[in-house]
């Protein structure tokens, strides 16, 4: 298995991220998270519209609540034109009662906290601690990557701009 070292931090200290580092023009790779719902959400769910996938350490931090509230903000702005998608390793019944303490409707939360295999698939995954790292896709309506941003310190918030402009030009 991949690992990236020296290119994130978390609390000022180094991790290892743990899978490859996409590029646009890659192919979204294979993943499965969990909605509290218990619905399944995998890369065939990213056909048909762009795709704004956040991966965040934890709903219960201030940056990631922040992020999460600021993309579901944008998500209800762009209306049924793209879906935004929040991926952490926080348990599936803890994001369904973030949800609804936050208000949070737009947007879809999603746990990988099973197999982490959207960590590994987009080289998220902070292998020291077992979260995920901050980082940004975009994707076609084909599943294809338009946009990456891997934050490089964890308790930095993601260019929002950029991300919500390569979804709209998707649009």
């Amino acid at each position: 298995m991949m690992e990236r070292k020296g290119v994130s931090t978390f609390g000022k200290s180094p991790v290892t991220l743990v899978g490859p580092e996409l590029k646009a023009g890659d192919k979204a790779p294979a993943f499965s998270v969990i909605a509290a719902d218990r619905s399944v959400f995998t890369q065939e769910n990213l056909k048909g519209k762009p795709t704004i996938i956040c991966s965040i350490p934890s709903v219960d931090t201030g940056l990631c609540d922040r992020e999460t509230k600021r993309f579901n903000d944008e998500a209800r702005k762009l209306g049924d034109r793209v879906q935004v998608a929040v991926i952490s390793c926080d348990l599936p019944f803890r994001l369904k009662s973030w949800c609804g303490a936050a208000g949070v409707e737009n947007a879809r939360l999603y746990s990988d906290h099973r197999e982490v295999n959207f960590g590994v698939a987009f080289g998220t995954l902070m292998k020291e601690l077992r979260i995920l790292s901050r980082a940004v896709f975009v994707t076609d309506k084909d599943g294809v990557v338009r946009h990456v941003e891997y934050v490089a310190d964890a308790g930095t918030e993601p260019n929002y701009d950029n991300a919500i402009d390569a979804a709209k030009k998707l649009i």
